[in-house]
């Protein structure tokens, strides 16, 4: 359920930021137009909303610029430290896609950059349990890199292979990255109406709308 990632983000906690403002030339593909990407899962959002995959809360603050009421779910613990420093009032828990236990009820599920922590048979399961917390037009909004299909998934990673990307081309091999059309089946099946939205060249925006 995407746990096996989680020791990644021990060391990654100490230069996420800067990865995610270009510094780190290997993502910076991955990574463009950042803040536009969060601000487009923000404005989508409806209040309360459960936040999967926290980190260290550059979604969150976009969310609460919006007086939405939020409560975080981030299972790695130095991602939930770094998250109490910037934002000592906002109530963050130990959980993940599939489980989370918060007192609210929320109107909204967002994530950016973590769906992909997911088997696609999770993927599905976890939509499943969205639909069932979720009453009619509440919303499943997540950022997340997908690939068009296996062949353009399969030519990313020989292109980041070709220039050099080593540490990219790992992730992108390791990771359950998953395609346009396998995603569309899976939301609808659920339960949902769904829209996805390319910002970058690796990064959709996927908004979900209970029926």
């Amino acid at each position: 359920m995407g746990r096996e990632f989680v020791e990644i983000f021990d060391e990654w906690v100490h230069t996420y930021d800067e990865s995610v403002n270009g510094n780190d030339e290997e993502y910076k593909d991955v990574f463009l137009k950042y803040n536009e990407i969060l601000q487009a899962v923000a404005e989508a959002a409806i209040g309360p909303v459960i936040e999967f995959g926290v980190g260290t809360g550059n979604l969150t603050k976009k969310l609460l610029e919006r007086n939405l009421e939020v409560v975080g779910v981030e299972p790695n613990q130095a991602m939930r430290e770094v998250t109490a420093q910037k934002m000592p009032n906002l109530t963050v828990v130990d959980g993940d896609f599939l489980e989370f236990e918060t007192s609210i009820f929320p109107q909204s599920f967002v994530s950016s950059y973590a769906f992909h922590h997911l088997t696609d048979v999770e993927k599905a399961q976890a939509f499943q349990i969205y639909a069932e917390k979720l009453s009619t037009g509440g919303k499943v909004i997540f950022a997340d890199t997908v690939f068009n299909s296996e062949q353009s998934k399969k030519e990313m990673i020989a292109f980041e292979q070709a220039r050099g990307h080593i540490n990219l081309v790992e992730d992108l091999n390791r990771e359950y990255y998953t395609t346009v059309p396998k995603l569309k089946e899976l939301i609808t099946k659920a339960g949902f109406i769904v829209k996805l939205s390319k910002m970058n060249n690796y990064v959709f925006l996927i908004e979900a709308t209970k029926i």
